[in-house]
């Protein structure tokens, strides 16, 4: 008996890894998230339990330890379990609380890596997280901090980093996390993307400024980039030019994206 942890990526089902889409068809219980979209779930097989414990950040909600007890019950009674989980489950999927109990339990688990929409959000909005003479790296935090939790983000030292700034279940603190960023020390005027669904056909980008963000409100589920990176459009370029243009060009002022 298994219980397969499987990353569903950040929206689109073609960025479905293939043993994800395998084991989704086979599977006799799919437990699911609030974001894994409808046309990922119609390949559940037809005799399969479905369970819904998503987590909805205006209404409903499953405890997490409720949602350990689904999986410890459903992977001690069935052979094959899918736990299914927009992006990765242990890029802030709480993956691996979910592996420890199921261990603890005396179940085997099974993780299946998924594209996060860490990654693959900036890049539906033609944003590459790192780029040569514009970012050599890219960081990745939540909105979200648990206030029980005294290992609390330093937003001063995030402000600092010079890298894309990539902020995940951010959407509500939108205004909040842009006055800790702009109290750290980061310019008023740094470029800001806000990517919302992600790589499905309801996806939506704006392009805005720190300063900026939070004064309407962010759409959930959305993807806040920051940092000069978001000002980039290589989805536009793609479309409009026959080839990419040369390094040399794409530094200061870029001119096909205005």
């Amino acid at each position: 008996m298994t219980v397969h942890l499987v990353g569903a990526g950040p929206g689109d089902p073609e960025l479905l890894t293939l043993k994800a889409a395998r084991l989704i068809g086979r599977a006799d219980v799919v437990v699911y998230d609030r974001l894994v979209g409808a046309e990922i779930l119609d390949m559940i097989a037809p005799w399969a339990e479905r369970i819904d414990v998503g987590k909805d950040p205006y209404g409903r909600s499953v405890p997490q330890v409720e949602i350990n007890q689904i999986l410890i019950e459903q992977g001690s009674r069935h052979s094959s379990v899918v736990r299914l989980k927009g992006g990765d489950p242990y890029v802030f999927g709480r993956g691996g609380e979910e592996a420890i109990a199921l261990a603890a339990s005396g179940i085997d688990v099974d993780v299946v890596s998924g594209i996060t929409s860490a990654i693959a959000g900036p890049a539906a909005a033609g944003i590459p997280v790192t780029h040569r003479g514009t970012s050599s790296g890219f960081t990745v935090v939540t909105g979200f901090q648990n206030p029980d939790n005294p290992q609390r983000l330093d937003w001063d030292a995030v402000a600092k980093l010079g890298t894309t700034l990539v902020i995940l279940m951010g959407a509500s603190r939108a205004q909040t996390i842009r006055d800790a960023l702009l109290d750290g020390g980061a310019p008023s005027t740094t470029p800001v993307a806000v990517v919302h669904r992600a790589t499905t056909s309801q996806q939506e980008v704006s392009r805005l400024t720190l300063a900026e963000l939070g004064e309407t409100p962010v759409a959930n589920p959305s993807i806040i980039v920051v940092g000069p990176a978001a000002a980039l459009d290589l989805a536009r370029i793609s479309t409009t030019a026959t080839e990419v243009p040369p390094f040399e060009a794409t530094q200061g002022v870029i001119p096909w994206l205005s």
